[in-house]
């Protein structure tokens, strides 16, 4: 994949995550979310040196022509981003950028089986291993599925989504987990939103760890910068911006105070490890209307303190 390559995979919110890390020509920053390699490119265009993370090896794969062209100034890494406190563990970090979710490219290729737009394969494994989304659906009971629809989906109706799962196994292609969804909750055609994106989301969320990596990778940011180091990361939806927002406020010692009608509890809190988070960013009209992807898209950021991550530990 070349600059101009990622180029045209023009990532949500660039310009804003470029405003929020504030790049210093010769600075190292992390794109912990390599993906088509628009937000590294964008960081090398600043004058960073950039240490890009990605897990599924078909990014990396692609990426390296983009390294080949960054005369030493990126490197790639295939693991996951919650990685990069080890991996880099002897490196000054001034900034570290996510994006968090299934990327374009995956979304693109039907063979992943990330959507449900085109028939492919019931896989969805991010990582291209371990238990894919068949393996899943086939082999789990109604009741684990019906509480990973439930909790990554947010969807009210999941046991009935479940039980006609259940019924109609063994599944293997996506077009045909789709139909089970739209059959089980009596979708019509033409309804504005298709009833089988909660299920996908929630599936694969399940299967690549989602929230947990999300969980791992911010406290292995907060671990790596340095202090007046920024951090910018952009979410897709309630759950994986919750876990964020919660971070920050926690991190940044914005935790609310309790109540007024309880009694004061004396609690010594650890130093702040961010400072006050910048406002929630969201794409402008025309970022919208021109990417689909971005309409619920969301940006927060904050710079690091010079105090000690984990709560005191170093």
């Amino acid at each position: 994949m070349t600059a101009a390559t990622a180029a045209r995979h023009v990532p949500v919110l660039l310009d804003e995550v470029v405003v929020a890390l504030a790049i210093t020509p010769g600075e190292t920053h992390v794109d912990g979310t390599f993906g088509a390699g628009g937000y590294s490119a964008a960081m090398l265009k600043a004058g960073a040196k950039v240490h890009a993370f990605d897990q599924d090896p078909d990014a990396i794969a692609a990426g390296q022509a983009m390294v080949d062209e960054s005369g030493g100034k990126l490197s790639l890494h295939h693991a996951r981003y919650s990685e990069m406190a080890d991996v880099l563990i002897d490196e000054d970090i001034d900034g570290v950028t996510l994006d968090i979710g299934v990327s374009s490219m995956q979304l693109d290729q039907a063979e992943r089986g990330f959507s449900f737009q085109k028939d492919g394969p019931l896989d969805m494994r991010m990582a291209r291993d371990g238990e894919s989304a068949a393996d899943f659906l086939n082999e789990a009971d109604e009741e684990m599925i019906a509480d990973v629809i439930y909790r990554y989906g947010e969807e009210r109706r999941s046991r009935r989504i479940a039980r006609a799962i259940v019924e109609a196994r063994p599944l293997t292609r996506t077009a045909e987990l789709a139909q089970v969804v739209r059959k089980a909750l009596g979708h019509r055609a033409g309804d504005k939103k298709d009833p089988a994106t909660r299920t996908f989301q929630a599936i694969r969320i399940h299967i690549n760890r989602e929230l947990g990596e999300l969980e791992d990778g911010l406290a292995a940011a907060e671990k790596l910068l340095q202090p007046g180091g920024r951090l910018a990361v952009v979410t897709f939806h309630s759950l994986e911006d919750r876990i964020v927002k919660n971070f920050l406020r926690d991190r940044s010692g914005q935790q609310s105070a309790g109540s007024r009608h309880l009694p004061q509890v004396n609690e010594t809190r650890p130093a702040p490890t961010f400072h006050k988070p910048a406002k929630a960013v969201r794409p402008a009209g025309a970022e919208q209307a021109l990417n689909p992807r971005a309409r619920s898209a969301t940006l927060r950021s904050a710079v690091r303190t010079d105090a000690p991550s984990g709560g005191g530990e170093q």
